[in-house]
């Protein structure tokens, strides 16, 4: 028998009753066994839900209700928009002749790394079959075996999530992360070189980040190191922002740069970006949780954080030039994001609110910084994403809830923390940092130094004049007339 919902008109357990009884007294004549079999209906009746319970309880202890597994394919479809809207956030900034080429060079990985990232990348991100700490594998290339024939087989025991969702969920970090780069370098790059450049980067260094922290690998809670990195604060943040430091002192400063500054094309862009980023971003940190009954948590501290850093960037402002302005305001938010990243779900309220303000702060001194030594990272890139993922990956340290990092899942992040409390879990993440550091500067470096011998880097004086729009796709954003 098919029950419907009740305030459909359905059966409820009083008519269901009442239904057996009368179909079981039918034949039963005499009124002596009537009364009898009507209490035993009844005393069977009460025992029902009793036995039902023990029935339930011999069940596993986390059904898979797949309620995890939607979450995974939510905070995909969430983490993708960023990357669009990251190409309007840089969009925004950059000369209108140039505005199409700086947001292709984000929306054009959606291809090349959700390609590539199917093909191998995650293999060698999640994999074991090489046995190492620093990467993978090559048993998942092409997604082989990865959630079974239909996909729905879980990620590991104690995960209702499925491996295939899992994967995709990844692929989303793998697709953003080297777009992050490219705001250090816009207006001056080749597009050629910039396909081979993300290519190369995300198998060499970005898969092997992946599976250093969160694979099981050299830096994370199985590894050597102990780190703990939410949902990207190494993985993401530092090593694309060390990488667009890097990739910006190699190729160079633009032609007219610094004699020619010019403002932001399109702030409301910015402001647009900005506000997808944001909204992204609930996926990103929120989604990490893995799991949909807490997932609430990390969605929680990712948008205070935001909140704080928006707020610290403009009243920052406001202090030192008598106002605050829209594009500070977008910087700020997304410095909070940045900063709470790697500790979304291992810090409480108060914290997350001091990760964002803290970020903020040393993000707006590093963008001053930069412009006293007049180094062209054109959009910030190493100053928001650099600074702001080392502050929040050492804050993490400092800040995290012993009771909210799990020994179940992050075993030696655990330990450390047993045996010497947050100065020891900062000694980790430092270390985490620095091995970061050492190992994405000097991998990018080597990348972008044998690209080199087979093409130019950036593009010729005149090209950059007449704009990469033009130039590099044959197409402009705007009429010429009104550039």
């Amino acid at each position: 028998m098919a029950f419907v919902p009740l305030v459909s008109g359905g059966f409820t357990p009083l008519t269901v009753f009442d239904r057996w009884r009368r179909r079981f007294l039918a034949g039963v004549q005499d009124p002596q066994l009537r009364r009898s079999a009507f209490v035993m209906i009844g005393i069977a009746a009460g025992l029902a839900p009793l036995m039902a319970g023990a029935a339930h309880a011999a069940l596993p202890k986390a059904v898979n209700d797949g309620a995890d597994t939607l979450l995974m394919l939510i905070g995909s479809a969430l983490v993708l928009l960023m990357t669009p809207g990251l190409a309007f956030f840089y969009g925004g900034f950059t000369r209108s002749k140039n505005v199409l080429n700086t947001m292709m060079m984000s929306f054009f990985l959606m291809g090349l790394i959700g390609v590539l990232w199917v093909v191998i990348g995650y293999s060698l991100a999640f994999d074991s079959g090489f046995k190492s700490p620093f990467i993978g594998g090559l048993g998942a290339m092409w997604m082989n075996g990865v959630g079974g024939e239909f996909g729905d087989a879980p990620l590991a025991d104690g995960f209702n999530l499925s491996a295939s969702s899992f994967a995709l969920f990844q692929g989303m970090f793998a697709i953003i992360t080297p777009a992050l780069i490219s705001g250090a370098i816009v207006e001056r790059v080749s597009f050629k070189a910039w396909f081979w450049f993300c290519l190369i980067w995300s198998l060499l260094i970005y898969s092997p980040m992946a599976k250093m922290v969160w694979g099981g690998g050299f830096l994370g809670p199985f590894g050597s190191i102990g780190a703990i990195d939410f949902a990207g604060g190494t993985v993401v943040h530092i090593a694309s922002g060390v990488a667009a430091l890097v990739a910006a002192a190699i190729i160079g400063e633009r032609s007219t740069w610094p004699n020619s500054k010019r403002p932001p094309h399109n702030v409301p862009f910015i402001l647009l970006g900005a506000g997808l980023l944001w909204f992204g971003w609930f996926g990103f940190n929120g989604a990490s949780m893995f799991a949909a009954k807490t997932a609430g948590y990390p969605f929680l501290t990712t948008t205070t954080s935001a909140s704080a850093g928006l707020l610290a960037w403009c009243l920052i402002e406001w202090f030192k030039d008598g106002k605050p302005t829209a594009v500070g305001a977008a910087t700020g938010a997304v410095a909070g994001l940045v900063g709470i990243t790697p500790g979304a779900g291992f810090v409480y309220i108060p914290q997350s609110i001091l990760i964002g303000a803290l970020t903020a702060l040393a993000c707006f001194i590093a963008v001053q910084i930069k412009a006293a030594i007049k180094f062209d990272d054109s959009l910030d890139t190493f100053m928001v994403h650099g600074v702001g993922g080392t502050v929040g990956a050492l804050l993490t340290g400092i800040l995290a809830a012993k009771s909210l990092v799990s020994a179940d899942y992050f075993p030696l992040s655990a330990k450390i923390m047993e045996e010497g409390g947050n100065a020891g879990l900062f000694i980790a993440q430092f270390k985490a940092v620095l091995f970061t550091y050492g190992f994405v500067g000097l991998g990018t470096a080597l990348i972008l130094w044998f690209l080199k011998l087979f093409m130019p880097l950036r593009v010729n004086e005149n090209d950059e004049e007449r704009g990469l729009d033009f130039v590099a796709h044959g197409e402009e954003a705007y009429d010429p007339m009104t550039n």
